[in-house]
């Protein structure tokens, strides 16, 4: 019976609970919803008792004709003329979209979450999520949680039925050890290991083992309750499913705005949301819109209805940069000279090419292939080649002298002969010509003899030198030894001494190689061109990668490129990353152009000089009225225009 009456009661307290829930739900339908408000701008002065504040601003500027003007905040009288007036500012912003000034290549969203006191309810949380629409891609923000009192409550309830599961999961498994009976047995039945439990010294596992042997395992879980051992290895598993059944709603704390508990909900709560943003150049608006829900413990009781989105409009000075190329003075001479080095490998004391031999067939390949582009190249043509040969330093300096002249003529006529043949293939595969008239052109062979100039080097002291400073086999002790050695005059004598060292094993089989080698110098002028040297101009490229830069948004880079130039568009770029001073004192050096004196208002009304910034931005719309309107997009201007009732008749 008394069962019976609990579950009754319990019944209609449910009831109740559920009756109370619908009716301020139905409340919750009738009244307003959660919706999104734009930011106030600047802080509110000080209200009066009516919430209204009053204020008055006045300007003495100079018009673009020199006449001295007073600019006031101003409205429209019954006559039709502009008079000065007291200004009421309301406390709410009604708009539904805002210009937004792009700094640093990012806006920052600023909106504010309002919620009536009429969706509060110390029950209930409220999970309000905020989205982005950027590029045509919605973008969901970290939500805004608002927990009541209540609900607060039972979901820490939730946590502490938890907590008392955990704490009753028993970590030390010896208390499942009916500790008193283990130890009769081991007095009665291991005496040995029975005195070790007041012995305090040391007693190594090999030991103890030992002491205890087989029977250790069964005589521990003899001792040991099983069933109260599985229990709680059963409570270590259901961890997981425990928390789910307790905490049924558990606390977010990570990525979310807000989580408060409402504890006397008397008004309206309003919370102020930022969002930053990257920009890019295709980015010119972001929409925001507001969707959520409210719950009751896990249940989801209502969808709240989404909000009236707002609209931010990305305003960036990118836009103000000027379509200007800049060009360099480039001065092109006649003849060019090119280089390549080359390792040919000659047998002991001769001077003709063996291609088989080591490297040499690689080597070969490689210096046909670069003069077959020379020969074919349409902007230079080939005057003269100079070969210079070398030889490493072992043996008589006049011997070496000698072979390196020899080296150096063979090499000279062996890439001559290949020249004169690829030539004449050249010629060959050009064929008979024939123009559309049917004439016949029997086709020339391109270019007279291309002489080669031989020269040597007998041994090659100075890239030895590099070669032992370099090497990493070689210590600073061999490296100095070398220095010592190589200020004898006699490069005899110098080799004798090398050869007396240790390290000399190390010169001559791995250094002394790399000294044979076949230098290239080709001599070349560019064809059509009579005069050594001619000056043209070119684009400069870094100038329009700077501007191009601001145009992507890449402000720092644009800077570091621009700020050279000094022009405008490098003030555009400080103006991007609000380096203003820099701004200013490049604006301060250009003509008053109508761009220079509008971004001279912008960076003015950025250090709060009102009557500058207005003055620079009356000439500017003054030399051209479209600055009038694009003053609406940037919030520094708007912001002039607001204050002071400029451009009355737009």
């Amino acid at each position: 019976m008394t069962a019976c009456r609990y579950l009754v009661l319990a019944v209609a307290a449910a009831a109740v609970l559920s009756c109370s829930t619908q009716s301020k739900l139905r409340s919750v339908r009738k009244g307003p919803s959660a919706s999104l408000a734009l930011a106030r701008e600047e802080r509110l002065p000080e209200v009066s008792r009516e919430g209204l504040t009053a204020h008055r601003d006045t300007l003495r500027v100079q018009a673009p004709d020199g006449r001295e003007m007073i600019i006031m905040k101003a409205v429209r009288n019954e006559d039709g003329e502009m008079v000065a007036t007291d200004v009421i500012d309301a406390a709410v912003v009604t708009a539904r979209f805002r210009n937004v000034a792009e700094r640093h290549g990012k806006v920052d969203l600023r909106f504010l979450v309002t919620v009536p006191s009429s969706m509060l309810d110390s029950r209930w949380q409220l999970r309000l999520t905020p989205a982005m629409n950027v590029l045509g891609k919605d973008v969901i923000l970290e939500p805004v949680l608002i927990t009541g009192k209540d609900y607060r409550k039972a979901q820490l309830r939730g946590y502490q039925q938890y907590e008392r599961f955990i704490r009753s999961i028993i970590t030390d498994t010896t208390r499942f050890i009916r500790q008193h009976e283990l130890e009769v047995f081991l007095h009665r039945n291991i005496p040995e290991l029975y005195g070790l439990k007041t012995d305090t010294t040391y007693v190594s596992d090999e030991r103890f083992a030992s002491i205890y042997g087989v029977t250790q395992r069964e005589a521990v879980e003899h001792y040991t309750r099983m069933l109260a051992a599985a229990y709680n290895r059963r409570k270590i598993e259901r961890k997981d499913r425990m928390f789910d059944r307790y905490v049924r709603f558990p606390i977010v704390t990570e990525g979310l705005r807000l989580d408060t508990v409402i504890v006397s909900p008397s008004g309206d709560f309003i919370y102020e949301y930022v969002q930053t943003v990257n920009t890019s150049p295709e980015l010119r608006k972001v929409d925001v819109t507001l969707s959520g829900s409210i719950f009751e413990e896990e249940h989801d009781l209502y969808t709240i209805p989404s909000a009236e989105p707002l609209t931010f409009y990305i305003s960036s000075l990118s836009t103000l940069t000027q379509d200007e190329e800049r060009y360099l003075t480039q001065v092109i001479g006649r003849r060019v000279t090119a280089n390549s080095t080359y390792w040919i490998d000659f047998e002991t004391g001769r001077a003709d090419i063996n291609p088989s031999l080591g490297g040499n067939a690689a080597e070969i390949a490689r210096i046909k292939s670069h003069l077959g582009d020379l020969l074919e190249n349409r902007e230079f043509d080939l005057d003269s080649i100079i070969v210079t040969a070398s030889c490493s330093p072992e043996g008589e300096y006049r011997s070496n002298a000698s072979l390196s002249g020899r080296r150096s003529t063979s090499v000279s006529q062996y890439f001559d002969r290949f020249i004169r043949h690829y030539r004449d293939s050249l010629s060959r595969e050009a064929g008979l010509f024939y123009s559309m008239d049917a004439s016949y052109d029997g086709g020339r062979t391109p270019g007279g003899s291309i002489p080669f100039v031989s020269r040597n080097i007998p041994e090659n002291w100075d890239m030895l030198a590099e070669l032992v400073a370099t090497d990493p086999e070689l210590g600073d002790g061999d490296r100095a030894d070398f220095r010592l050695k190589a200020e004898v005059r006699d490069p005899d004598a110098r080799e004798r001494g090398l050869a007396a060292t240790a390290y000399y094993p190390r010169l001559r089989t791995v250094l002394y190689p790399r000294l044979r080698t076949v230098r290239f110098d080709f001599h070349l002028h560019r064809k059509g061109m009579v005069k050594d040297t001619v000056h043209t101009t070119v684009l400069d490229t870094a100038y329009m990668r700077g501007v191009q830069a601001i145009r992507d948004r890449d402000y720092r880079t644009a800077v570091t490129l621009l700020r050279p130039y000094g022009d405008y568009n490098a003030a555009v770029a400080f103006c991007c990353m609000d380096y203003n001073e820099s701004a200013l004192d490049i604006l301060g050096r250009l003509d008053k152009t109508p761009a220079v004196n509008y971004l001279l208002a912008i960076v003015h009304a950025r250090k709060g000089e009102d009557r500058e910034a207005v003055q620079e931005y009356l000439a500017a719309c003054d030399q051209d009225p479209s600055y009038i309107h694009r003053g609406n997009l940037d919030p520094e201007i708007s912001g002039l225009i607001s204050r002071y009732g400029l451009n009355p008749d737009i």
